[in-house]
């Protein structure tokens, strides 16, 4: 399997381009020499066979050539808004969620946060937070990369959500699409979803999938303040069953079960 690389400019057949410094160091590293095969990838749908031309001690120039228009998609498209976690546990959130399928990210500065970022700080921990989903979709084989966007505090993220009834994979379309908040005094998530009606089938575009948009919470979960805001905003709390699980797990295995449900819900034949 050849060395796959994102790129953040368009591609096309038959152009040459310089790799971005850290795909160049990557090459390096690797002692690839030209000729040899490469993958990649600019986020704009499937990926492109390439081949390096020239290797400098600076730059690496290679030959994009045929496209290839591979998808692994989820059929839902999920964006995790989590308070988040203390330490580097952002870090392994991103990059599990990339591997997974998540859409997008919001990270959220909760009433219970202990990591709290704003301003320059808050749009360094984006960049960071974005590469590390480069990284995953590069390891995982995923050719569209997550949106990580800068961290807010949840009560104006909250603000731009309008209070109406959730549509999306749940009925007709809505702006929001479906609105899920983890709550463990809530019915579990897989009960509830195993009422929602079928969701769209496999031949979907990409750009119209479903939409789903799971809340979760820092260490020590939403405030009580916080659940009713959600509520109010036209969220659905669920749980994860009997057992707490860790700000840093939560999201994750919210994604896993959407992630499940969707696939289960597609069937070729209907």
């Amino acid at each position: 399997m050849a060395t796959r690389f994102h790129v953040d400019v368009p591609l096309s057949a038959g152009v040459q381009i310089v790799l971005p410094p850290n795909a160049t160091r990557h090459v390096q590293v690797l002692r690839l020499q030209p000729g040899a095969a490469l993958t990649l990838f600019d986020g704009l749908g499937g990926q492109w066979q390439a081949e390096v031309l020239a290797m400098g001690r600076r730059e690496v120039t290679v030959q994009v050539l045929a496209h290839a228009p591979v998808e692994c998609e989820l059929p839902v498209a999920v964006t995790l808004a989590l308070g988040m976690p203390a330490n580097e546990r952002m870090d392994t959130v991103v990059e599990k969620a990339a591997e997974l399928g998540a859409a997008g990210l919001q990270p959220l500065v909760c009433e219970r946060s202990v990591l709290r970022v704003a301003g320059d700080r808050a749009q360094r921990k984006s960049e960071h937070w974005q590469a590390v989903a480069v990284s995953a979709c590069e390891q995982s084989g995923r050719n569209r990369v997550p949106e990580v966007a800068a961290a807010q505090p949840l009560r104006d993220w909250l603000r731009g959500w309008a209070a109406a009834v959730p549509g999306g994979v749940d009925g007709p379309a809505s702006p929001q699409g479906l609105l899920l908040s983890l709550d463990p005094q809530a019915p579990p998530l897989w009960s509830w979803l195993a009422g929602r009606p079928r969701a769209v089938g496999a031949d979907c575009a990409w750009q119209d999938r479903p939409r789903i948009v799971l809340l979760s919470g820092p260490e020590g979960g939403l405030s009580s303040t916080e659940q009713a805001a959600a509520v109010e905003a036209g969220f659905q709390p669920v749980s994860l069953g009997s057992r707490v699980l860790r700000a840093d797990t939560a999201p994750l295995a919210a994604l896993s079960t959407i992630a499940c449900w969707a696939a289960a819900r597609i069937d070729p034949s209907a």
